[in-house]
């Protein structure tokens, strides 16, 4: 029995080049009219040059998510992995180790291999806080983090309020002071700052320090760090205060209606703006008929229910004098 073997010879070679080249030059050519067709990495799209012809589409982009326009932007934003954050002590680039003790399919480790990652683990938060101020800087980032998440504060406010802290301990503004004070007014001051603001009653509830200490750490801080922090504006406390009442949005709107009118009275000057919010809300939904009460309302914003009662009555005659005749 004979068996058929084929040889590769050199003229077998060369006719797998040349039919290469040809379906290379079948993609680098238009179908239609032969022109010349480029790759439209903006719209995923490979198109004729001459015709407009759209060869192929839905191109997968293998280039990174951000644009950058020179050569330093570009180095700037390339990166590796998770970008680095100021809410970490490390900014995000230290390495962590797992306390699951498992391995990569899910499997538990053996007993050598956990006292192992013990020693490892062990090693590695040593490594991390090498010297009493990252240990602070640690110890106060988490603060600030958990407070957020209690208060429901978005990611800038954190952000910006890490950078208030690193700023005061830089400047050597925590002698004398505890770690969980300026760590407080740090967030107070970011929230204020992001037109998100929360009362100093509602700081000083999920916070270790009381409300005294707050006020005037908050002062310090501010004033060392010439911290530009405007008056905080009644209404943006509202949308918060509507949503927690469950109010609609004409109530929200006429409350938005009653404060411009105190503004324009005067009224507004010398009152908490947070008995303000409170008190237009109240008085907003009163006019649009809808349920709630003085207690309500109290509760949602941390304040008594006399304040509202006189500030609303205060709201609705600025609201009458306010009105064209």
């Amino acid at each position: 029995m004979t068996d058929n073997i084929r040889t590769y010879t050199r003229e077998d070679e060369t006719t797998t080049e040349e039919e290469t080249r040809t379906e290379q030059g079948e993609k680098e050519q238009c179908p239609e009219c032969g022109g010349r067709v480029i790759s439209d990495t903006e719209h995923a799209e490979t198109v004729c040059q001459d015709c407009g012809l759209v060869v192929e589409e839905d191109e997968i982009d293998r280039g990174p998510e951000w644009r950058a326009f020179d050569a330093a932007e570009k180095d700037e934003k390339s990166r590796v992995g998770a970008p680095t954050t100021n809410m970490m002590h490390d900014q995000g680039l230290s390495t962590n180790i797992g306390w699951q003790d498992k391995d990569a399919y899910g499997r538990s480790l053996s007993s050598r291999q956990r006292q192992k990652m013990q020693r490892l683990r062990t090693w590695n938060e040593r490594f991390r806080t090498r010297d009493s101020k990252e240990r602070n800087l640690k110890q106060a980032l988490g603060e600030i983090d958990r407070m957020a998440s209690a208060l429901g504060l978005p990611e800038n406010v954190r952000e910006t309020a890490s950078v208030i802290y690193r700023r005061a301990l830089e400047e050597d503004l925590l002698p004398g002071r505890s770690i969980e004070g300026v760590a407080t007014a740090a967030l107070y001051a970011a929230a204020r700052q992001a037109g998100t603001p929360r009362s100093l009653d509602e700081i000083s509830a999920v916070s270790r320090v009381d409300k005294m200490e707050l006020t005037r750490t908050y002062r310090y801080v501010i004033r060392e760090l010439g911290l530009e922090v405007k008056p905080a504006d009644p209404e943006h406390y509202v949308p918060r205060f509507v949503s927690d009442l469950d109010l609609s949005d004409e109530t929200e709107r006429m409350a938005r209606e009653l404060l411009d009118s105190a503004r324009q009275e005067g009224v507004h000057s010398g009152k908490s703006p947070v008995g303000l919010a409170a008190a237009a809300v109240y008085a907003a939904a009163l006019l649009t008929n809808e349920k709630v009460t003085q207690n309500d309302v109290s509760e949602v914003a941390s304040i008594s229910e006399v304040t509202i009662r006189n500030r609303y009555k205060e709201l609705l005659e600025a609201s009458d004098s306010a009105a064209p005749a």
